[in-house]
């Protein structure tokens, strides 16, 4: 009898054993797939990441995902799939193909990817631009923008406490020009009945001619040496539909800090080549000034800067002619002149208003071709900083002369002026333009766009178990 108690005493207790280690197998198994479900999904979010593009990195410093993986079709569906196969692979060692472990043997936590989804990612192009500005302040935080933001604020206000962005030089002149046709010209008889206009000879009138020739045409020596690039701009981001994503993320913006115009200003420079510092690898060479004009030709865009800075720099020329009492007495000797030998003396005060805004126009050619040379000229002149002569508005081309020297602003430095007064969306985006010409130029890159680009992304993830479990989880990474 007592070797039947003793039999039912151990039948019991290996039973209340058995439950108990099954009960601590079963939540080493629960902890176990909590544990590598964590484990896994932080090695798959990294993994994404680790596709960073590397041509971005390795031209603009920046770290994006191209979600095209190379293709022609940019999608958040593609790095889903890519996440959810990194997932699988790390949850199984055969990726989840047959259910059987190394050696056989059956996998004690038989886990698997459930479902990937992508809810939240930040596109490059989001927030017109803030996700690409963002990372470009990061990238920046330890440049030294003390002296170029010094120079900037000088340059900036000067030339908009002296108006030359605004101040209408071609309505002040052509005034002056339509108070000569109101006086009009003497006439003499020349037989009977039978009367022409005595001539002026207004020298003024030979520069003004020129003005049609085109800048680039004026100024440089030889303008065939220009770059002839042209290219189609239609498929380029500042133009195309783009895609969407959720805009900055407010986590990585907390950390490195929100994206800072001046210091994406002066990325540009960093990045981009401009006329006299063109780039190698660059489509457009002037790519600063495509930014500025958004033009399809390198010609025509510095063309446009060309004309821009013509237009600044005869407004502060014209301010200062007239309070140069020298080169208005030379200009008004000139006038009576030329108003004698036409009899018409009461045109002298108009002719010599024309002479003297046709002097500061050569005078401007010269500064624009000062400045393509990688000369100096200051916003605001002295009479040691004047250039031609007041002769040279009758030959205008000839009295040009090639200077790379002087005192004040660089071209470079009136660039940075131009881009820090232009519009900051129209330069954000063409900046991104040139970003797209430059990567596509790289092999395996020719559909690329910023568009079809993040930096950061938020994933709903969940792994289910042919033990009857199911978790989820959300994690959010990125390059911040």
């Amino acid at each position: 009898m007592r070797k039947g108690y003793i039999t039912v005493f151990l039948t019991l207790s290996l039973t209340l054993i058995l439950s108990l280690v099954f009960v601590v197998i079963e939540g080493a198994r629960i902890s176990a797939i909590r544990m590598k479900f964590e484990c896994v999904s932080d090695i798959g979010m990294n993994s994404v990441l680790a596709e960073y593009h590397r041509e971005m990195l390795e031209q603009y410093d920046l770290l994006f995902v191209d979600t095209s993986y190379g293709s022609s079709h940019a999608d958040i569906g593609n790095t889903e799939a890519h996440l959810k196969n990194y997932i699988r692979r790390n949850l199984r060692p055969d990726g989840g193909k047959t259910g059987i472990s190394l050696g056989g043997s059956r996998d004690f936590l038989a886990m698997d990817a459930g479902t990937v989804q992508i809810g939240q990612y930040s596109i490059a192009s989001d927030g017109q631009g803030a996700v690409l500005k963002r990372q470009v302040t990061d990238y920046m935080s330890d440049y030294p923008l003390g002296a170029v933001l010094e120079k900037l604020n000088l340059g900036v206000s000067q030339i908009q406490g002296y108006g030359l962005e605004t101040k209408d030089v071609a309505g002040e002149r052509q005034s002056y020009e339509a108070r000569i046709d109101e006086i009009g010209l003497p006439t003499k008889e020349v037989e009977e009945g039978v009367y022409e206009e005595i001539p002026l000879n207004n020298p003024a009138d030979i520069a003004n001619a020129t003005r049609s020739s085109g800048v680039l045409n004026l100024v440089l020596e030889n303008p065939s040496q220009v770059s002839a690039v042209k290219v189609s701009l239609d498929n380029y981001i500042s133009r195309r539909t783009r895609r969407q994503g959720t805009g900055l993320c407010k986590e990585a913006a907390s950390l490195t800090g929100e994206p800072d115009e001046l210091v994406f200003q002066a990325y540009l420079f960093e990045k981009c080549g401009h006329y006299g510092e063109e780039l190698d690898k660059s489509l457009f060479k002037y790519q600063i000034e495509y930014i500025l004009a958004g033009k399809d030709t390198d010609w025509q865009n510095l063309e446009q800067v060309a004309k821009k800075l013509l237009r600044w720099r005869e407004a502060a020329n014209v301010i200062y002619i007239l309070t140069d009492s020298a080169k208005i007495a030379e200009a008004e000797a000139m006038a009576l002149a030329l108003t004698a030998v036409c009899l018409c003396p009461e045109l002298a005060e108009p002719v010599k208003y024309t002479i003297l805004f046709a002097w500061a126009y050569v005078e401007s050619l010269q500064d624009v071709k000062t400045l393509l040379a990688g000369g100096k000229v200051p916003v605001y002149k002295t009479a040691a900083d004047w250039k031609t002569g007041i002769n040279s508005i009758k030959n205008v081309r000839g009295s040009l002369a090639q200077d790379d020297g002087g005192r004040g602003l660089t071209y470079e430095e009136y660039l940075r002026i131009m881009i820090f007064m232009e519009n900051q969306d129209v330069r954000t985006f063409r900046a991104m333009d040139i970003m797209e010409m430059d990567i596509r130029r790289t092999a395996g890159n020719a559909r690329f766009c910023l568009d079809g680009c993040f930096d950061t992304y938020q994933a709903d993830m969940s792994v289910v178990s042919r033990f009857g479990y199911q978790y989820e989880m959300s994690r959010l990474y990125g390059f911040y």
